[in-house]
């Protein structure tokens, strides 16, 4: 069961660049059919960065928002934990530091924490589990950017599961003993027979990023193995996507019928359409990213700001938040919405 102490999102912010690619451009540039990549991949735009739309720099622009919803005061802040990607402005760089400072959080301290595209519910699990056991840690924010877009090669036709990858910046504000939104408990999968399914090739320690890797085009994401990917992924991605979302609201003592409403990763619409048959909720119960494609880890922030300016939530409402990441990894947070004993 979820911890006694309650800890809530007091707001959220998210920076989504003003320049997009629309589906034609992504048909274009990869011979995919339009229709393919409106029906199939999902995608009728997506964000993509500006000249000045640096990973950090869209994860400072969205924490300010957040801290501003919130009316908060940022030396009030305790911790900063960056979620943003590894791709950013620098390699070998704890970007959480620099996002710190600009924002004014003078009194906290900062760190950096990675899961790809699942870094948010395991940030909000780390966050929350600090914040119990650390009574000094009162207010955390999580904030980053992600513009993994840039490491695909529209040429590849093996990644074209990745062709939704977007740009844009999010940030969470949570407190404890905050009396909405209430944070309650996450579950996470990893399987690490997947670990070098998808990869950057050339750019690390095994292979230095050297001119001629650049031109064999090995600094864009590769899949070394498609076809063993493939077929071990839909031996088990579905499964692990519905234990997470389960093993979530078990821990938070309620069931797949006590959800209101789920803010799920963008993926290929058959896939978001069986998860949602799977738990027994309607179209209506989820909004499919297709006008934004998928933003990483921010795709669960980016639901809920839309979910809550469309009237989709209401006080009480079970929410649980859904990802999946590289790796790969799988999890879930569960989340009661609005007033802490609203529906009781």
């Amino acid at each position: 069961m979820t911890s006694a102490v309650p800890i809530g999102i007091v707001s959220t912010g998210m920076y989504i660049p003003e320049t997009f690619q629309t589906s034609q451009e992504i048909s274009e540039l990869s011979g995919v059919p339009q229709d393919v990549v409106e029906n199939k991949f999902g995608i009728l735009r997506k964000p993509v960065p500006g000249a000045d739309d640096h990973s950090c720099e869209m994860g400072i622009r969205a924490a300010r928002l957040a801290i501003a919803r919130a009316q908060l005061d940022p030396a009030d802040i305790d911790l900063v934990i960056y979620i943003g990607e590894e791709h950013k402005e620098y390699p070998v760089w704890t970007a959480a530091m620099k996002l710190q400072q600009e924002v004014g959080a003078t009194r906290a301290w900062a760190f950096d924490v990675g899961m790809r595209c699942s870094t948010t519910v395991m940030a909000l699990k780390v966050a929350q589990s600090m914040m119990i056991a650390d009574r000094s840690i009162r207010t955390v924010l999580l904030a980053g950017g992600y513009r993994n877009g840039d490491l695909i090669d529209y040429g590849n036709r093996h990644t074209s599961f990745m062709f939704n990858l977007g740009a844009g910046g999010g940030a969470i504000l949570l407190q404890r003993d905050y009396g909405r939104n209430r944070v309650l408990a996450s579950h996470l999968i990893t399987d690490g027979s997947f670990s070098e399914d998808v990869i950057v090739p050339a750019g690390g320690t095994k292979h230095p990023l050297t001119l001629e890797a650049i031109e064999e085009r090995k600094h864009f994401f590769h899949v070394p193995n498609p076809q063993r990917m493939k077929e071990r992924l839909e031996e088990k991605s579905m499964g692990y996507f519905l234990e997470a979302v389960r093993q979530s609201l078990a821990k938070s003592g309620y069931t797949e019928k006590d959800i209101a409403y789920a803010a799920m990763l963008h993926m290929k619409k058959s896939a978001h359409d069986y998860v949602l048959r799977q738990l027994g909720l309607s179209d209506d119960q989820s909004i499919y990213l297709n006008e934004f494609g998928h933003i990483g880890q921010f795709d669960q922030i980016l639901s809920l700001e839309l979910a809550a300016s469309s009237g989709k939530l209401k006080d009480g409402d079970v929410v649980v938040l859904i990802s999946a990441g590289i790796g790969y990894a799988w999890g879930a947070t569960t989340i009661r919405w609005g007033e802490a004993d609203a529906g009781n």
